[in-house]
């Protein structure tokens, strides 16, 4: 994409379908009289007395215990420098997307019009009544150090500027673990510093907190070593300023155990690398390119441990570990401020956590077979869903140690769960399903690519590293929507019809026949069908010749499976293909199968489909637990269509019985976990969170997803196939460009799984 369409789709996606990216959502029934009158006059009074007779019950009776204010003055925006108030709006508006699907906590972003301390701390003190925390961004140094200062002392809320104290709280927890594998004590190291602003210097500062010692760390910034002659330095560059004239970069990293980079990119050599001292530790964070490249220094030093600010690396300094658990803890407890023992504490944490053993779902993501604590994992990584149950927790108790809690926490085991539960309330599956799909693209076919929503979604799988597209259909008509979209990048462009493909067409035909000649298929209805794009695709695929397929935009759903199954065919073992549907609900991704294929399934079937769908559910790093759905519980009815499913439990039972499944059930019953232990406590769902449901038949399946999606706008991801022999998905008719993106993603992921499974067979 060239520079001007990414302009473009950046403006659109910040003003469509509806400008900004964050809303107010009511979180009260308001739909009859009697729900107003209580939410407005005269109800309102009622609360607004009992705060006015006690102000700690403004968290009793209002959202102020979950909402944060991301306030800025617009003075040092990202990489864009003082852009004023309201250019940085949608800035703020990103981090206050980010509060929410990271930790669910609410915000209002905050733009204010003052760069002088005095005139904005006291806005910012004027409306803290509204807020259980405020999150200070962009502010430029050194106003930001004073106006976090005062503000910290003159509230009683918590109070960070996360640009000074996220770096610093990541970092830090890097820096703990880069010790310990460098065998080096943090006592004795000395650390040169490129950069001393905000960020370098709240990072130098909990530093020594940990016990680094000021007189082992030597700073620059852009003029030059901070050295005591100099007049130009504030206060708190002055901690850090040494009587050395003259000194350089290179000059000091002679020897160095540490360097830590702010500032601007490629100032650190490779000469300058290899003069540091034994297992070097490189934290180059300027982004997007920094002080030195990840190949060239791991080329350059094979005992470095490095860590930088790039999410295509290892060990990326990210604030997102940081800032939206540092204030869910501090909300929960209430705490007055945000003071060094909390930041501590969320150091410990992170650091703690990398020592742990990884959960599965997240070596899925980043495509690795193992994670381990080692050089290459020394933070733990921005979509381990352990992050909001291990760091609030550790800021709250240390809150509660210090002093500043007004609220706290008695049950630790029921906070963790709450905490979890919260993780349910955004899409987090689709950003590691699309993470994972990065780690090893794979080449999709697009069957129907001179559609302009198919090739945009194909222009996003290219862009953003998910696959590699193959183009199928009318080169022409592809050629202009490629124009149209400035979609400039070099892919595959083919038509099946056209003379160009004659031999390939030929070819496919001939392979074709030959393995269904004695199936009633003539080498004519071969060579006819393969100038149809599925056909032509699904050769590709069984050829080698691409790694998965996607189709279906613009026909109907039988009509598209149909090749599908004459050219690509079930997998090995499988008697029957199925759909499941991953949808991204309040409770997190819940699979719902089969929704497209078999509209009377029998108990055997049934079985085949709650397995299959038990493999897929895994694929994406989940452990299954599988509700059997119907009208009835548990031998209720005598009706066929709910003793079929109860056989279908009895099968499962006596035959897996580690799946853990039961059934027949009621759809409320497996997803109200009270509902379910106390009616059928003997349940092997009792007690556990369902996340699947296998329907007894298509038509109840499909109503029930679509019902889903369009009355709750819950996100979908599906129909997902099940049991072919090849990475196949097909659309629903007139899919949404986002949703043929995710389906790529699934084809990418499921043709990763594919190869490992193949590779594995070969071995053995």
């Amino acid at each position: 994409m060239n520079k001007q369409s990414k302009r473009r789709e950046a403006l659109l996606y910040h003003a469509k379908p509806t400008p900004g990216k964050i809303q107010v959502v009511p979180t009260k029934k308001y739909a009859t009289q009697r729900d107003l009158s209580l939410a407005y006059s005269p109800g309102v009074a009622e609360p607004c007395l009992e705060i006015a007779k006690d102000i700690n019950n403004v968290y009793k009776y209002t959202a102020k215990g979950n909402l944060v204010a991301v306030i800025t003055n617009g003075t040092a925006v990202l990489g864009l420098g003082d852009i004023g108030p309201e250019a940085s709006k949608p800035v703020m508006e990103g981090k206050g997307l980010l509060f929410k699907i990271f930790a669910d906590i609410d915000v209002f972003d905050i733009e204010v019009d003052a760069k002088d301390i005095d005139k904005f701390v006291e806005t910012v003190k004027a409306i803290a009544p509204t807020f259980g925390g405020i999150n200070l961004e962009d502010i430029k140094a050194p106003e930001s150090f004073e106006i976090e200062r005062r503000l910290v002392e003159e509230l009683n809320i918590p109070v960070m500027h996360d640009d000074q104290h996220g770096t610093a709280i990541i970092s830090s927890a890097a820096l703990l673990n880069a010790l310990e594998l460098a065998d080096k004590k943090i006592e004795e190291v000395r650390i040169v510093v490129s950069g001393a602003g905000s960020a370098a210097l709240a990072c130098a500062n909990l530093y020594v907190l940990l016990g680094v010692q000021v007189e082992n760390i030597i700073m620059f910034d852009k003029d030059g070593i901070l050295s005591l002659s100099r007049t130009d330095l504030s206060p708190l560059q002055l901690k850090y300023a040494k009587d050395c004239d003259g000194e350089t970069l290179s000059s000091t990293l002679v020897n160095a155990d540490v360097f830590l980079g702010l500032s601007a990119p490629n100032v650190l050599s490779p000469e300058m690398l290899l003069t540091m001292a034994d297992n070097p530790i490189v934290f180059a964070m300027a982004n997007p390119v920094p002080e030195i490249d990840y190949d060239v220094a791991m080329a350059t030093r094979k005992d470095i441990i490095m860590a930088t600010g790039r999410s295509d690396h290892p060990n990326q300094v990210n604030n997102v570990l940081g800032f939206p658990y540092i204030f869910r803890g501090a909300l929960d407890v209430r705490a007055t401020k945000i003071n060094e023992a909390m930041k501590m504490a969320a150091v410990k944490a992170l650091a703690s956590l990398a020592k742990e053993s990884v959960p599965e779902q997240v070596n899925i993501a980043y495509g690795e077979t193992k994670l381990i604590f080692g050089r290459e994992y020394i933070i733990p990584k921005p979509f381990d869903p352990r992050l909001i149950a291990i760091v609030a927790p550790a800021v709250a108790k240390a809150a509660m140690d210090s002093g500043v809690a007004l609220q706290p926490i008695s049950d630790w085991h029921k906070y963790e769960e709450e905490l979890l539960e919260r993780l349910g309330n955004d899409n987090k599956m689709v950003r590691l399903l699309t993470n994972r799909a990065k780690t090893d693209p794979k080449r999709i076919v697009f069957a129907e690519a001179d559609h302009l929503d198919v090739l945009k979604a194909a222009q996003i799988v290219m862009e953003e590293r998910i696959g590699f597209p193959i183009l199928l259909g009318n080169r022409e008509v592809i050629l202009e929507l490629m124009e149209e979209l400035g979609f400039d990048a070099e892919v595959p462009i083919i038509d099946p019809k056209t003379k160009e493909e004659d031999e390939r067409r030929l070819r496919y035909a001939d392979t074709y026949w030959e393995s269904r000649k004695r199936n009633g298929i003539s080498l004519l209805d071969a060579q006819k069908w393969m100038r149809e794009r599925n056909y032509f695709a699904a050769m590709m695929v069984n050829e080698g010749e691409a790694d998965a397929l996607v189709t279906g935009y613009s026909r109907s759903y039988p009509s598209v499976v149909k090749p599908m199954m004459q050219l690509i065919g079930k997998a090995s073992g499988i008697s029957r293909i199925a759909t499941t549907n991953m949808m991204m609900t309040q409770r997190g991704p819940m699979f719902l199968s089969d929704t497209a294929i078999n509209p009377n399934p029998s108990a055997d079937d049934l079985a085949k489909i709650a397995l299959m769908t038990a493999k897929t559910v895994k694929m994406f790093g989940m452990e299954p637990v599988i509700a059997m759905v119907s009208f009835s519980n548990f031998g209720s009815s005598s009706d066929p269509s709910a003793k079929k499913v109860s056989e279908a439990v009895s099968y499962l039972h006596k035959y897996y019985p580690d799946l853990v499944i039961d059934g027949e059930i009621q759809t409320d019953f497996a997803l109200n976990p009270d509902m379910l232990k106390s009616k059928f406590p003997f349940s092997k769902l009792a007690g556990k969170k369902v996340n699947t449901l296998i329907f007894p038949n298509l038509e109840s399946a499909n109503i029930t997803y679509k019902m889903l999606k369009e009355l709750n706008k819950v996100d979908s991801i599906g129909p997902i196939m099940l049991g072919m022999n090849k990475p196949v998905h097909i659309f629903q008719l007139g899919a949404s460009v986002e949703e043929m993106v995710n389906m790529a993603a699934v084809a990418v992921v499921d043709a990763q799984e594919k190869e490992k499974r193949s590779k594995q067979v070969s071995l053995t």
